[in-house]
């Protein structure tokens, strides 16, 4: 039987998991920097794409991240559950977008036992804007032991950027969407300001 904590937790997967499909989007439509424009609000993004454990095929996720010393750091917020979590751990080799490019990349999970675990977790939490404070964690204020506590089921990955990405399939690849609704929005344009101004060349108005 669900407890009230499983329902909640639930929720907010189900929640984030829409919430990922629309940031996928904006990443593809070649908005992705742009959210991450104010990090301590709204959070720092990067796109993984990884493979499916079962399926074989790309999956991609939105994720807070902080990037320290040449290595980018990644936390899995509902545990071993997450489905990409469980997808790099099976298959390592990865594709990361990031707001400066895209990179092949190689994950790895950092035990529990590392010495910087609960140090670097905090800069992922801190780049994690309001996601992280929807967790009830402030990591800003919390002390270490506190912090630790609240953070026990998290998974801390850590990411070595490769070579530099190019090609079909990355981020921007629907930017072309942006050309036919910008042409459509100054016909409109031109269209109503040629109807006012023909209202107002009409005599007896």
């Amino acid at each position: 039987m669900s407890t009230p904590r499983d329902r909640i937790e639930r929720a907010l997967r189900q929640g984030f998991r829409l919430l990922n499909r629309l940031m996928v989007l904006l990443w593809r439509l070649g908005l992705g920097p742009s959210l991450s424009l104010t990090p301590t609000i709204t959070g720092r993004y990067l796109v993984l794409t990884h493979t499916g454990r079962k399926s074989g095929l790309p999956r991609r996720t939105p994720l807070n991240y902080a990037w320290i010393d040449g290595t980018i750091y990644v936390t899995a917020g509902f545990g071993p559950v997450s489905d990409w979590y469980r997808n790099l751990l099976a298959h390592p080799q990865v594709e990361i977008w990031l707001p400066d490019g895209r990179r092949a990349a190689r994950a790895e999970e950092l035990p529990d036992s590392h010495p910087q675990r609960l140090a670097l977790l905090r800069e992922v939490l801190k780049g994690s804007g309001f996601a992280t404070m929807l967790a009830g964690i402030n990591p800003y204020t919390f002390s270490d032991a506190r912090l630790a506590r609240a953070s026990r089921f998290y998974r801390l990955i850590a990411i070595t950027p490769g070579e530099e990405l190019r090609g079909p399939g990355g981020p921007g690849d629907l930017a072309w969407v942006w050309w036919p609704v910008a042409g459509g929005a100054l016909a409109i344009s031109a269209l109503a300001r040629r109807l006012r101004l023909s209202r107002v060349d009409r005599p007896g108005i």
